[in-house]
């Protein structure tokens, strides 16, 4: 080991710079991996310290459409100090101004239990607003002028800067509003069948135990409809969309790793295929052949060793440069600092997929001959051993367990690496069977095409590995570029045509001619669809509570609190009933209930089957008569639950509408109703646009990134498989010379061999990447499927250009190579 060792810091002292792709497509891989890992790992450690502030307490409870009675209320203070809020959507403007949209906080004197609230000015007291500084600029508001909510006039005294269950507040679209618990009565927003939510949050003794004392309270009262949480549930749904990203980020990041072990394949063959005199003289002064493993084991270690520490660093210094440029588009700041748990796993996968993959060429430098000294190595390579495919076998399978055992969804991740592994054997196969074929054909008339052919198929020719790159890179390119333009497909298709300009949410039955009219006053051709609405949470299925479940269904998210229902004695528009029967016209009988069918398949539930809505503390248990397919494309009034007439609609309830208008009307119609109606609510349907774009923009833009390290992860590999091959051109290039060919013919000879190879590959890209992109966009992102032929087109084009060029520039080199200077070398 020690002579091994000798001659390894000589040998990469003296020509070290022969493994540079080693090292450049390590750090990328790795640098990918570490980077993702390490910003989830940061995003998630400050989502658990900071879950009890962004919950506003040790427990939680919150109620729609109501607040707590005087019994519940002092069980609540029985068990800790409880601060109250109440969270809804409202109007806000100028009297007799525009208004806009805004989430709406009341609270009491005890807010916040948790953390503090910064305010420029100061917090608002009895008869006085704060707001977000957006929504005052938006509207021009400075402090101390009057704003109007609902049918208060209020005194502006502050804005908002900081408040410490932001996070976990009323999920509302809209700019945060807040005033005092006390002042909201004086506003008159909250009517019967307003949507609202009301929110309690208890201080504990320390060493409660929160989500037993949450689950004793809820089950004093198992109809009130009343749900609990505590500091671990507290932004649920961000853990889920960051780990969904972060999922989805990972799968790009094992795609880089896997384009990077083809790239160390290619790099590390075509350094050993340089020391193939030097291993056979080795051989000729009685070195072993164990020695010479070690040689190159120690080599090809030191410099994956640090590919993989500068890509760790480069990964774990992630979480701060996104702080740094992107903090304030975060929801919430990573919590900077070293995570060795997903740096732990990037090093693992990169070290083995680097040992993978370098494991055949070191098996071939290990059996060269000492009669290559004498002359050259042109026998076509042998068919691995037992022993080599066994250690390649083991390696696979230890990155598999090791990938999968650190993914987030352990399903998904499996399909995505066992398919990668496919691919891989299905590119590697098609380019045994290319040279084959290539082999087997008619010799070409031309002599430059036949030696464009020939290159192909000679013995030592790099075909397979070309194949095996350039295959999966341009799959991953087609497949990122159908995920983007899905994205951006998705971003420009919320807005449909037909959608409406406003929903007004909150509007009294008995006040439905006056809305009419304001409406249709300041735009005579409106159209409007109103229906009743209220609000209830699914508490059992064919009997059993939802509460009793230890898990539920996976997406199941119509369990996850109240939702909005509604009753109708016909199936609504853009409804479509694909199971059952609709209830007869005049139906009063037992409730009967519509869902919808991809809710119904999630849950497992058919038509006869039961379930149990609580509303404002009443069960009404139901059976389900049909199931409905919804076209929520529209953005118009869809309602997963639609209740049959009668008894339900005796519960207090308001209604909601749709207003279908020119577009130019959006202000003379806010206006309109906010005179009349100042307790009505508009939802602009552009705020609902405006924050799905948002998100949308942002998950485009981590697939642009993480597309980046790819490409670069593409170009090392192509670069290295002509960096393999560069020998056996140099001497081509010193015969064709010797022959009397010029310059042009021999790039003409490269140009024809990578443009077969790029056509080729297109169709098996194509059908590759586009299988790949809709399993991502439609499993993971869970959005529609809306590839640009176009840009697919132009992205494939772009990246068979690059190839050609990468493959003649690379040539170049071996052009300049004089004639005697490669007859004594070769």
């Amino acid at each position: 080991m020690s002579l091994a060792w000798r001659l390894a810091r000589r040998d990469l002292r003296a020509a070290g710079r022969g493994l540079w792709l080693l090292a450049l497509c390590l750090f990328l891989g790795t640098a990918a991996l570490a980077g993702i890992g390490s910003l989830s790992a940061s995003i998630e450690a400050a989502l658990t310290a900071e879950s009890r502030a962004m919950l506003g307490g040790d427990l939680e409870l919150r109620v729609s459409q109501r607040r707590a009675t005087v019994e519940e209320g002092a069980a609540f203070a029985a068990r800790g100090r409880v601060s109250e809020s109440i969270g809804l959507r409202a109007m806000l403007g100028r009297p007799g101004g525009d208004s806009v949209l805004a989430s709406l906080r009341a609270v009491d004197g005890g807010w916040p239990l948790v953390g503090e609230a910064r305010f420029a000015g100061r917090r608002p007291g009895p008869d006085e607003v704060a707001v977000a500084p957006a929504l005052a600029d938006r509207l021009g508001l400075r402090l101390g002028d009057t704003v109007a909510l609902g049918a208060a006039r209020l005194r502006l005294v502050g804005l908002i800067l900081d408040a410490p269950d932001r996070l976990g507040e009323f999920a509302g679209f809209g700019l945060p509003a807040m005033i005092d618990l006390r002042t909201l009565d004086r506003t008159a927003l909250i009517q019967p069948g307003s949507l609202y939510e009301s929110r309690y949050r208890l201080l504990l003794p320390p060493g409660a135990d929160a989500a037993a004392i949450g689950k004793a309270l809820v089950a004093r009262a198992p109809s009130g409809g009343w749900t609990a949480r505590t500091p671990a549930d507290a932004a649920a749904t961000l853990r889920r969309t960051i780990a969904e990203l972060g999922q989805f980020l990972l799968l790009i990041g094992l795609a880089a790793l896997a384009i990077g072990g083809v790239g160390v394949g290619s790099g590390v063959s075509a350094y050993l295929a340089e020391k193939t005199r030097m291993v056979a003289m080795l051989k000729v002064l009685g070195a072993r052949a164990s020695t010479i493993a070690q040689l190159f084991l120690i080599e090809l270690g030191l410099v994956a060793l640090g590919g993989i520490g500068a890509g760790l660093a480069a990964g774990a210094a992630l979480p701060l440069l996104v702080a740094r440029l992107a903090g304030a588009a975060l929801p919430i700041a990573p919590r900077l600092g070293l995570y060795p748990a997903p740096l732990a796993v990037a090093a693992g996968l990169s070290l083995l997929a680097a040992l993978l993959f370098a494991l055949p060429a070191l098996a071939r430098a290990r059996a060269v001959p000492a009669a290559a000294l004498l002359r050259d190595q042109l026998a076509p390579a042998r068919r691995p051993g037992l022993r080599l495919a066994l250690a390649m076998a083991a390696t696979l399978i230890a990155i598999l367990a090791l990938a999968v055992a650190s993914a987030s969804d352990r399903v998904l991740a499996a399909e995505f690496l066992g398919a990668t592994a496919a691919l891989l054997l299905l590119l590697w196969l098609l380019g045994l069977g290319l040279r084959t074929l290539l082999r087997r054909l008619p010799r070409a008339r031309h002599p430059l095409v036949r030696l464009a052919l020939t290159n192909l198929h000679r013995p030592g020719a790099q075909t397979d590995r070309l194949v095996v790159a350039l295959g999966l890179g341009y799959a991953l390119f087609v497949a990122l570029a159908g995920i983007d333009t899905s994205l951006s497909a998705e971003l420009a298709g919320v807005a449909p045509a037909r959608a409406p300009r406003f929903f007004a949410i909150d509007l009294q039955p008995e006040d439905r001619g006056t809305f009419l009219r304001a409406v249709r006053g300041v735009a005579p051709g409106a159209r409007i669809e109103a229906v009743p609405s209220l609000r209830g949470a699914i508490v059992a299925l064919n009997g059993r509570r939802v509460a009793a479940m230890r898990t539920l269904p996976e997406g199941a998210w119509i369990l996850r609190g109240d939702r909005t229902l509604t009753w109708s004695a016909t199936v609504p528009p853009r409804n479509r009933v694909v199971a059952g029967q609709w209830w007869p016209a005049g139906y009063r009988g037992p409730p009967l209930v519509s869902m919808e069918d991809k809710a119904a398949r999630l849950l497992g539930l058919k038509v006869g089957d039961t379930l149990t809505v609580a509303v404002l503390g009443v069960e009404v248990p139901a059976r389900i008569a049909a199931l409905r397919a919804i076209d929520w494309s529209g953005m118009g009034l869809n309602f997963a639950l639609v209740f049959s007439p009668g008894y339900i609609e005796e519960a207090p309830h308001a209604l909601l509408a749709s207003v279908y208008a020119p577009a130019d009307r959006d202000g003379a119609i806010g206006r309109a109703v906010a005179r009349v109606l100042p307790s009505v609510t508009l939802v602009r349907t552009g705020d609902i646009l405006g924050t799905i774009g948002d998100l949308t923009r942002r998950m485009a833009l981590a697939v642009r990134l993480a597309a980046a390290v790819t490409v670069a992860a593409g170009l090392a590999v192509l670069t290295g498989a002509i960096a393999a091959s560069a020998r056996a051109r140099r001497r081509d290039a010193v015969v064709l010379k010797l022959l009397g060919g010029r310059v042009r013919q021999v790039l003409a000879v490269q140009a024809l061999e990578y443009g077969l190879l790029a056509l080729l590959l297109a169709a098996v890209a194509l059908a590759v990447g586009l299988g790949a992109g809709w399993l991502v966009v439609t499993r993971v992102l869970a959005i529609g499927w809306a590839p640009d032929a176009l840009v697919i087109a132009r992205t494939l084009a772009a990246a068979m250009l690059v190839t050609l060029g990468v493959g003649v520039l690379g040539t170049w080199p071996v052009l300049r190579a004089r004639a005697a200077e490669g007859l004594r070398s070769g």
